[in-house]
């Protein structure tokens, strides 16, 4: 039976008159309408059931309506809400501590932040404070948030409207991307290599001693899921210490189970400088992220004032919402459960390869995954471009319709199906959620050649 006190379209319509959506032109939208969530499924105010084959924006791990969170958070707020963030409470101090057990090598303290995009800013911040240098390698093919800063960072067209007011002294270098290599390499492991040869190129022409930190994330999101060959990232982190660069890793997407691992970079046996988290530290549920130090940046600071600070840093209603969340993961294994099904969910995608022929490349670790669709497998060319222009994106639109049309919410962009459920997802619904791209994938079909 519903709840709601407004009817669908009354919801839709007072929305769109009062409020403003993200990443869109503002008319002819037409928004699902969400009465309520329960594990990997969203039901609308009309009754009907969509699986969330992305976990929203990548960030449900828990999967959705988990009353142990609201209990948490219920009890939070009646002791305390919210006090001066020079204040200490409970939440703040467990969450810490359990922050530091979770994370790899000597990284023991959290700065907490509002979310992922903060994270970014502030561990710029850290990075320039620590290193006494003002410049941040990026990669070309990366999101790092919509803030000025963390936009800027990021090498995703999304920030082309605000080119002109961008942060300065960020330089970004090509990703290690085998399926499209920018060297035309043979192996991941040659394009790996080439990667690595030209960000110490950019190194030595930037001038090392200017160069703060390298910020890459720990697994790639957004920008396709580019899966970085075995030893890169490990790479990366011995050049920068060759050369006195810290690396941040942003976790904000693949961290807290999201690859099968508490953080990504555990794939890779590398202990970053500092880790940039939000999302999954919460499941969502209330906004939270932080930014994880090593132990020499966190000691810098000690008799040093550390120049950055936020009203809601370490609020205790996020902080304990975050603490029941992770208990949650553990208690019920979901890590070890999201490597389990990504790889099931790969071995299903396997399996549509020999169907659909549209299917070129499909890169995912854990939970953390994307197809990218084709035309022509031999020359691989896209169903829609890289940053294409509403004209040329007839292919995806109409795929994302469909996806919405079978009962799925998941993100369809230019020629990519993201692949990101809830990590307490099971076999059968994934299988139900393979079936739902089976058919949106067969309009894919219709334009190989």
């Amino acid at each position: 039976m519903s709840t709601l006190l407004m009817d669908r379209q009354t919801m839709v319509q007072t929305s769109l008159d009062h409020t403003l959506f993200s990443w869109s032109k503002q008319s002819g939208l037409n928004p699902l309408a969400i009465e309520r969530a329960e594990g990997v499924y969203l039901h609308d105010a009309d009754g009907r059931r969509y699986i969330d084959f992305s976990s929203q924006l990548m960030n449900v791990n828990i999967g959705h309506g988990n009353q142990r969170i609201t209990e948490a958070v219920r009890r939070q707020m009646e002791q305390v809400s919210f006090v001066h963030p020079g204040m200490v409470t409970e939440a703040r101090g467990l969450l810490g501590k359990k922050l530091a057990e979770l994370a790899p090598g000597n990284l023991n303290k959290t700065f907490f932040t509002l979310g992922g995009s903060e994270a970014i800013e502030n561990a710029i911040k850290l990075a320039r404070f620590y290193t006494g240098r003002h410049k941040i390698i990026t990669h070309y093919r990366s999101y790092h948030g919509g803030t000025y800063g963390a936009l800027t960072v990021s090498g995703d067209p999304r920030r082309f409207p605000m080119d002109a007011q961008q942060i300065p002294n960020i330089i970004r270098v090509e990703n290690p991307y085998f399926y499209r290599c920018p060297w035309n390499s043979d192996s991941p492991e040659a394009c790996g290599e080439m990667a690595l040869r030209n960000l110490e190129h950019v190194i030595m022409y930037e001038n090392p001693d200017s160069i703060a930190a390298i910020l890459f994330e720990g697994e790639s999101g957004s920008s396709g899921c580019l899966k970085y060959p075995p030893f890169y990232l490990k790479k990366v982190k011995t050049l920068a210490e060759k050369y006195g660069i810290l690396l941040i890793d942003d976790e904000v997407m693949s961290g807290f189970g999201r690859t099968g691992k508490w953080f990504a970079c555990e794939h890779h046996d590398v202990v970053p400088d500092m880790i940039c988290m939000a999302k999954g530290i919460t499941s969502g549920y209330i906004p939270l992220g932080g930014v994880l130090v090593s132990d020499p940046i966190a000691h810098h600071f000690d008799e040093r004032f550390m120049a950055i600070g936020l009203t809601y840093s370490a609020h205790a209603v996020a902080c304990a919402a975050a603490i029941e969340n992770l208990q949650v993961m553990e208690e019920e294994g979901m890590v070890d459960n999201a490597a389990r099904m990504g790889s099931y969910l790969e071995q299903r995608i396997d399996e549509l390869r020999e169907k659909h022929p549209s299917i070129g490349d499909f890169r995912n670790t854990g939970l953390l995954g994307c197809i990218e669709l084709v035309k022509n497998r031999d020359t691989k060319e896209p169903i829609s471009p890289w940053n294409a222009a509403p004209k040329d994106m007839e292919a995806s639109n109409r795929i994302a319709a469909a996806v919405r049309a079978h009962g799925m919410f998941t993100f369809v962009r230019w020629n990519w199906i993201f692949t990101a459920p809830p990590l307490c997802v099971t076999k059968d619904e994934i299988d139900e959620g393979v079936e739902i791209l089976s058919k949106v994938i067969s309009i894919a079909d219709e334009y190989c050649y």
